[in-house]
């Protein structure tokens, strides 16, 4: 038996570590810094990297990777306990080199870089110097891959890229982008499309205009435009027509990451609940001592413990299998459950709060905003219960022959049979 709660000594004193660095040096960066992307802030650079070489120091920089990919390999579940911690922090992420999408494109270049993208683009992105931009979604539609219009064509020895990305994260700060493009008409959309890696001071690329998410004034979400962008062989991430294969080896890992962040949102949205409880008096009485108070609080913290499990079930089965296509209901079930966990918990603490709680000095309307966001970013959810209905019923029909037994009038056929001489006996002893 190899099942285990525990964390072992070494990794629980890195975490212990963490924590209070999240804590006092992390989590007041957000009251006096923007954007966690605008690395070219002089005021970040003043004092954001002094952190980040702190944390190079302790080997707990750009964790999702190995250390043949430039991480510190420490696996899926750590990673976990790891972004639980960063996730309360806007800054969290940024300062340990693990933040979105450049971790995912980090990943990408790491399986797919040619020497020379590794060097030009992957070396700089793990140092921290730059920060990415990745470009999928476009303004036609998003989790229906039949609509992708921005198309490649072939012009002597390099290709002309042209179309219009939408919501492309980060892009206002990047130095790079990497873009899905049409390729190849005579095959499936799955067949023929590519992936390109484009500098953002390439000729003919045009931000249209920044968009922000309702509490994020910065706009760090993009509406590109790309007018026969000129992009060489070498440009090219992957082979030609293996663009979603690319883009699995990052979407798979990110949508657990975005759950492992969530999941450290949630809980600061619990925390505040409890505080609030203890500290607020109406009535005659805490709010703590209100059993529809109490009921708000055991909700939240049963559905946090049940979405934890969860996620350290996924992370422990994608260190297992080591293959996300064997993890693909798991991740898929992870990201259904997460927009709803955060939502209500972070509702629930919005309401006991009462007018402070809808206030900008609180965190709940952001996370309430941010929990949408994670029902429709890397897929939306209608599409991952698909997934999971899919698979479950691929495994079921596998077992076919066990079908029998899920009927009642059938099963009750059977039992009948199999123990007939029992009842034989059972009626003969009665009579």
């Amino acid at each position: 038996m190899t099942w285990d709660f525990e964390t072992d000594l070494e990794t629980q004193v890195e975490l212990d570590w963490i924590e209070q660095f999240v804590r006092e040096e992390v989590e007041p960066l957000e009251h006096v810094l923007g954007s966690p992307w605008n690395i070219h802030d002089p005021l970040f650079k003043q004092l954001v990297k002094p952190l980040q070489a702190q944390v190079k120091a302790r080997k707990l920089w750009a964790c999702h990777l190995g250390p043949e990919l430039g991480g510190s390999g420490y696996g899926q579940v750590r990673l976990a306990l790891i972004n639980e911690i960063l996730g309360r922090a806007l800054f969290g992420p940024v300062v340990f080199g693990c933040q979105a999408p450049d971790s995912g494109n980090s990943e990408i270049l790491a399986h797919y870089g040619t020497p020379e993208q590794k060097r030009r683009y992957l070396q700089p992105l793990l140092a921290g110097d730059i920060v990415s931009c990745f470009a999928m979604t476009e303004p036609q539609g998003g989790a229906d891959p039949s609509v992708i219009t921005t198309e490649a064509v072939r012009d002597g020895d390099g290709w002309l890229l042209s179309g219009e990305k939408w919501f492309a994260s980060n892009a206002r700060y990047a130095a790079f982008y990497i873009v899905m493009a049409i390729t190849d008409k005579r095959v499936s959309v799955h067949e023929g499309t590519s992936m390109f890696i484009i500098a953002a001071d390439a000729p003919g690329v045009r931000i249209i205009r920044n968009v922000g998410i309702a509490d994020d004034p910065a706009a760090t979400h993009a509406y590109l435009s790309f007018d026969k962008v000129r992009v060489s062989a070498r440009d090219l991430l992957g082979e030609p027509g293996q663009a979603f294969a690319v883009a699995q080896v990052r979407l798979g890992g990110g949508r657990v990451h975005h759950a492992m962040r969530v999941i450290g949102q949630a809980q600061k949205a619990l925390d505040c609940l409890c505080e609030r409880a203890l500290s607020r008096t109406t009535q005659g009485s805490r709010l703590a001592d209100k059993q529809m108070v109490q009921e708000k609080i055991a909700d939240s913290w049963i559905e946090l413990e049940q979405f934890r499990l969860l996620v350290m079930r996924t992370a422990w089965r994608i260190d297992h299998y080591q293959d996300y296509r064997r993890v693909r209901k798991d991740i898929a079930a992870v990201k259904v459950a997460m927009p709803k966990v955060l939502h209500d918990i972070a509702a629930r603490a919005l309401q006991v709060h009462g007018s402070l709680g809808v206030s900008e000095e609180m965190p709940f309307v952001g996370h309430i905003v941010r929990s949408f966001q994670m029902g429709l970013a890397d897929g939306p959810t209608e599409v991952h219960k698909i997934t999971v209905a899919k698979q479950l019923l691929r495994d079921y029909e596998a077992c076919d022959a066990l079908f029998p037994s899920y009927h009642r009038p059938t099963a009750a056929a059977r039992a009948q049979e199999k123990y007939a001489p029992a009842l034989a006996s059972l009626q003969a002893l009665e009579a």
